[in-house]
């Protein structure tokens, strides 16, 4: 194979890779516009999906992909700005074209020009008026979106829509700000900005009355000191009379005693005032903060929008009958735990009805109805939401999970013979496990049960499976109430202390210097039967480093997954309850911080983003710029390689970007959209900046616009590579201040190349 067919087949498998992550994107999306044709977020989405897709095919020469993602992004551009009202049978197709697409990318997988233009003649016709009428966008709401609440802002409480259009007359129903909850309470509508400041001011109430203690502590001390002062005055007083004493020493002696005295009494007074005045006072913050939470806190049911219509309809379209029960619907729950809890959710109850729940026929030769049962209960526990997802079906074939343990060599037979239940069970948790023998559209991928347990443990969560052969399945899950408190774990890092949650944290130690081990020129130690690498908090968070001599090292092990690293800090502070206070949005996205907290003293402190600070070490590992933490203070000699930052949403043009660079000598580093970009501009050097146009949170005008405004990267050479090649989108690239444009429809390496080394010269500075 010549090095241009291995780089076409390394780039084919990035194409796939990508497919894989779009697509599912993809698929999410048009299932929440099938309950919402109108969600602009949804429809942005998917748009988005489609064309990512469409430059990485274009990239890779892929014509199919790049024709059927072309076909589906004017659907959704249609729909996107009114033209088109997307109704089932556009839907159909869009999920159609979704699984043409992975079938595209499948290198096994065989899609003729036949079908390809089949499915783009299927829906070119439903986008013409002609062929098939599409319905205008309705000037009026109908009535069930009479209720609908934006959701930029918040009901504190949600009357069902039947009680609003029975008990509420319409002029009401337009008057802002007054709703009529069902127990007759007047309800207010409070955005949610608003709500989360009380809240943050609630927080700060609390924790200024903590500062009360101290103060307490210090009158205490010295109500002590006055009473030892008394009792040696007293003893002065007996050892001056047996020398005899004059009758004005004496009343000074007296005198001196009396003040002492009331100046004791008074200030114990004042003391149980002042202990009387915090109590009550933080009694009263705690009420207030604790009224602030319930105001956040949202019914359960608020997550099920659809989901008992999902499961009747892909229980259909499986050939199986399949009835949802929910209990706890009003079990109320943190607004942002809602709005993440709704993917995990729609996972398991995908899983219940394609694995769980078996065919009518099966189920009525088992004795059983032929209608399957999935029952969710919801419930509060000890400050956790306790969901229960069961169903009445076959349960898991254990027997199955351990011969395709097997298969897979994830355990040798001898080993997986002896695996018990609750072993066996974990497996069906890991990346790219299915118990399926080919892909469909609903499982086979491996992407279901792993997908579920990282979002649970991204709310601080657990999840387990239990079952019962022949009778069904369970699924336990935890997570907090609310994401507004979290436990941690708090340290000092460059003399400023942060916060690691303590359910990232593995465990904390004392690391001797010399069981630290390089191995492949990386540090790592010895931590419960593996190596586990090690790096300083302060190359991470960009903190000066701390000088070490004689003495230990103080580890923090973190843990994501499989990912487990350890963490050198300078000192451990403690652990403590943290009130979570969200940065300024401004701020944007900060590098391995999720939020911030004030410690009881008011001074404040950090929460580090776990999952992020991972990705941030993969790159330090993955750039070779991972220090040493015994050789921190010392300056590399050697020439320094030019450094390029590359910024695009799309992972195959990325990769191609990045080898290029790279096998041409300079030192390149990746960002997946503007804002990853924009962050790190700001916490590192560049010599080159090459950035997309189209991309999420932040495009590349805006991050172009952004650099040219910064004094300090003003002056950074940028070069755009876009597939807009139109003389006003060159125009305006240029006019935001990029010095060249390059359209990707041309690129090839020596363009870029060409460009690169006309911009900033060879890769040695």
């Amino acid at each position: 194979m010549t090095p241009d067919q291995m780089r076409d087949s390394s780039l084919l498998e990035l194409f796939s890779l990508e497919a894989e992550a779009q697509t599912q994107v993809l698929s999410a999306g048009l299932l929440a516009l099938e309950r919402n044709p109108t969600q602009a977020d949804q429809l942005e989405a998917c748009m988005r999906a489609a064309h990512s897709l469409k430059g990485a095919a274009r990239i890779v020469g892929v014509d199919a992909g790049v024709s059927v993602a072309h076909v589906m992004e004017d659907c959704l551009v249609s729909a996107q700005e009114g033209r088109l009202y997307l109704q089932a049978e556009h839907i159909d197709a869009l999920l159609h074209g979704t699984d043409l697409l992975m079938r595209i990318a499948t290198p096994s997988a065989n899609v003729g020009p036949v079908e390809i233009e089949a499915y783009v003649l299927r829906l070119q016709a439903l986008l013409d008026p002609a062929a098939a009428p599409a319905r205008v966008l309705p000037t009026a709401p109908e009535p069930a979106q009479v209720a609908f609440v934006p959701p930029v802002a918040l009901d504190l409480e949600m009357p069902s829509l039947e009680t609003v259009l029975a008990d509420t007359p319409l002029p009401e129903l337009a008057t802002p700000g007054r709703r009529v909850a069902e127990g007759g309470e007047r309800v207010l509508r409070v955005t949610a900005e608003r709500l989360n400041s009380l809240l943050d001011l609630s927080s700060k109430s609390l924790v200024e009355t903590q500062r009360l203690k101290p103060y307490l502590a210090t009158m205490q001390r010295v109500r002590r000191m006055q009473d030892k002062g008394l009792r040696a005055l007293d003893q002065l007083s007996d050892h001056l009379k047996s020398v005899g004493l004059s009758l004005e020493a004496e009343e000074a002696l007296g005198d001196a005693r009396r003040l002492l005295a009331e100046s004791q009494q008074m200030l114990t007074a004042q003391t149980l005032e002042l202990d009387e005045f915090g109590w009550q006072a933080s009694q009263r913050a705690q009420v207030l903060y604790d009224t602030a939470l319930a105001c956040r806190m949202r019914p359960f049911a608020d997550v099920l929008g659809g989901q008992v219509r999902m499961v009747r309809d892909l229980g259909r379209s499986l050939g199986k009958q399949v009835r949802l029960e929910i209990e706890g619907e009003k079990t109320q729950v943190d607004r942002d735990v809602l709005e993440k809890l709704e993917a995990p959710l729609t996972h398991l109850l995908r899983n219940a009805v394609d694995h769980g729940i078996e065919s009518p026929e099966l189920r009525v030769l088992a004795g059983k109805p032929a209608e399957g049962l999935i029952r969710l209960r919801a419930s509060h526990q000890a400050g956790l939401l306790v969901l229960q997802l069961s169903d009445d079906g076959a349960g898991v074939d254990l027997e199955r999970v351990r011969r395709s343990v097997v298969e897979r060599h994830l355990s040798p037979a001898e080993t997986a013979a002896q695996l018990s239940e609750e072993e066996l069970l974990s497996f069906l948790f890991l990346p790219g496990f299915s118990l399926r023998d080919k892909v469909t559209e609903v499982s086979g991928r491996g992407v279901g049960l792993d997908a579920v347990q990282h979002m649970v443990r991204q709310l601080r969560g657990a999840v387990v499976l239990e079952q019962t052969a022949g009778q069904g399945s369970r699924f336990h899950l935890e997570v907090p109430l609310t994401l507004s408190v979290v436990r941690s774990l708090v340290v000092e890092v460059g003399g400023e202390a942060y916060a690691f949650p303590l359910a990232h944290i593995e465990r904390m130690c004392d690391l001797a210097p010399e069981d630290i081990v390089q191995l492949e020129g990386r540090q790592h130690f010895w931590h419960e039967g593996r190596h586990v690498g090690l790096v300083a908090a302060s190359q991470l968070l960009q903190r000066p480093a701390s000088e070490h001599h004689d003495g230990n090292l103080k580890v923090v092990v973190i843990r994501e997954r499989d990912a487990v690293y350890g963490v050198e800090v300078e000192r451990f502070i403690g652990e403590r309850t943290l009130v979570v206070l969200p940065l300024d949005p401004r701020l944007g996205k900060v590098q391995d911080i999720s939020a911030g907290a004030l410690l009881d003293d008011g001074s404040a402190v950090l929460i580090v983003d776990v999952e992020d600070m991972l990705r941030s070490v993969d790159k330090l590992l993955n750039t070779g710029r991972l220090e040493r933490i015994d050789r921190r203070n010392r300056q590399a000699s050697e020439a320094v390689r030019k450094r390029v930052l590359v910024v695009d949403d799309s992972l195959t043009v990325r990769e191609l970007q990045r080898k290029l660079l790279l096998n041409r000598g300079y030192e390149v580093a990746v960002a997946v959209d503007g804002m990853d970009g924009w962050n790190a501009l700001r916490a590192e050097d560049f010599d080159l900046l090459i950035t997309d146009i189209d991309m999420p949170r932040m495009d590349g005008i805006e991050l172009v616009t952004l650099l040219r405004k910064d004094t300090r990267l003003q002056s950074l050479p940028v070069m755009v590579v876009s597939y807009k090649d139109r003389e006003e989108d060159r125009r305006r690239g240029l006019d935001a201040g990029a010095d060249y444009y390059l359209a990707k429809a041309s690129f090839h390496d020596d363009a870029l190349l060409d460009a690169v080394v006309e911009l900033i010269g060879g890769a040695q500075g």
